[in-house]
């Protein structure tokens, strides 16, 4: 198969031979290209943090295959290739049977591939208010590395990413046992102290989950948590960037601090994300999506994920982050595969990488997506 169009990375127009993987790009001589604009092209969109989508919750035990395929369909339509489905703090036999489920539409699914893995946020976070976020609080426990071989059996050793607070005594042991094995720790959730903070990354902790979001709201001014975090050039962190769960000023502070190369764009999306307002199901608790879009646990204002689709995230780097567009799209591509050590998509649009592709167009500051690609096979082609 092929596409063409012009490339994000250089602002070339580009040939692109692929079957499974790229087997050539082609730069047309002088006079070769085509009249008119054509659409960009860029390596499939990732988000390594999602919860639900299209009013299904991965974090509800009895979700069956078919509705997770329904929510991973929904996701595909955004330009996201791959995804790692999240599961949140729950009950142990609760939290296993969401990720027997969700593996089990990994196999089943015909995208089930875009399933890359499975990312654990929590239980093993900060219980205070503020740092807990919208976890529940009965079920936050301490590392636990056996439950952690159970969540490996469950998905046939696909767990990818794991999210805790280093301020348990158990954590260094608990991260340098993950990451030996392959997986990816992340600091999120957290009231941690510089120590604790810097012992995690000792034992390999490389990612910061949504940093600035599952915090106090009101906090010593320095040092504290996110301070500490924004300066260790050894994590990398991820934004949700739907304009509500970060102020204009510290996103734009935090993607200097962070430099375009360690900052990873995610959804944190929840089951009301492509679906309409009203109340939805977060795990065991009721969460509401509201008329402007927020997210919020039934009764409160506190936020519980997010409605954002990734090609919104990417436009809102742009208006609200002061990135170009090449820049953005780097943060939902090559440098989340690279953190997860995703083979075949962290060199982008080269022959030998995965066929991930997508083709889409910047209209009034709104990213439109054209056609997608998954392995080489036309997830939907040729849209208006």
């Amino acid at each position: 198969m092929n596409c063409s169009g012009i490339d994000l990375a250089n602002g070339e127009w580009i040939e692109i031979e692929f079957d499974r993987t790229i087997t050539e790009i082609r730069t047309p001589e002088i006079g070769g290209q085509p009249a008119g604009d054509g659409p960009y092209l860029a390596p499939g969109f990732i988000d390594i943090q999602v919860n639900g989508f299209a009013g299904v919750d991965f974090n509800n035990p009895c979700a069956t295959s078919g509705q997770i395929g329904l929510a991973l369909d929904t996701i595909l339509t955004t330009g996201v290739t791959r995804c790692l489905p999240t599961v949140i703090t729950g009950g142990p036999d609760e939290m296993l049977t969401c990720l027997r489920n969700l593996r089990a539409a990994q196999k089943e699914l015909q995208w089930g591939r875009a399933i890359a893995g499975f990312h654990v946020e929590g239980p093993y976070i900060g219980a205070e208010d503020g740092p807990r976020g919208a976890h529940p609080k009965r079920w936050v426990r301490p590392p636990d590395i056996d439950e952690f071989h159970r969540w490996q059996d469950a998905t046939d050793a696909n767990i990818r990413l794991v999210t805790l607070s280093p301020h348990w005594p158990e954590a260094p042991s608990y991260i340098a046992a993950i990451t030996s094995a392959g997986v990816t720790a992340s600091i999120g959730h957290t009231g941690a102290t510089a120590e604790q903070i810097a012992a995690a990354v000792e034992a390999g902790a490389t990612l910061s989950t949504h940093l600035g979001n599952g915090a106090h709201s009101i906090m010593r001014r320095h040092p504290n948590y996110i301070w500490e975090q924004l300066a260790e050039d050894r994590l990398s962190a991820s934004f949700i960037v739907d304009g509500i769960h970060l102020g204009h000023a510290y996103l734009k502070t935090a993607l200097r601090a962070k430099s375009v190369q360690r900052t990873i764009l995610v959804t944190d999306a929840s089951a009301p994300a492509g679906a309409a307002p009203g109340r939805y199901r977060l795990g065991e608790q009721d969460a509401d999506l509201t008329a402007d879009g927020r997210v919020v646990l039934a009764g409160t204002d506190k936020l519980a994920g997010s409605a954002l689709r990734m090609d919104a995230g990417i436009a809102n780097l742009v208006r609200l982050g002061g990135l170009s567009l090449r820049d953005a799209v780097q943060t939902a591509t090559t440098n989340p595969a690279r953190l997860i050590h995703l083979e075949g998509r962290m060199e982008g649009l080269k022959a030998g990488e995965a066929a991930d592709i997508v083709a889409f167009r910047e209209r009034d500051g709104a990213i439109e997506i054209e056609s997608l690609y998954l392995d080489g096979e036309a997830v939907f082609a040729g849209l208006p």
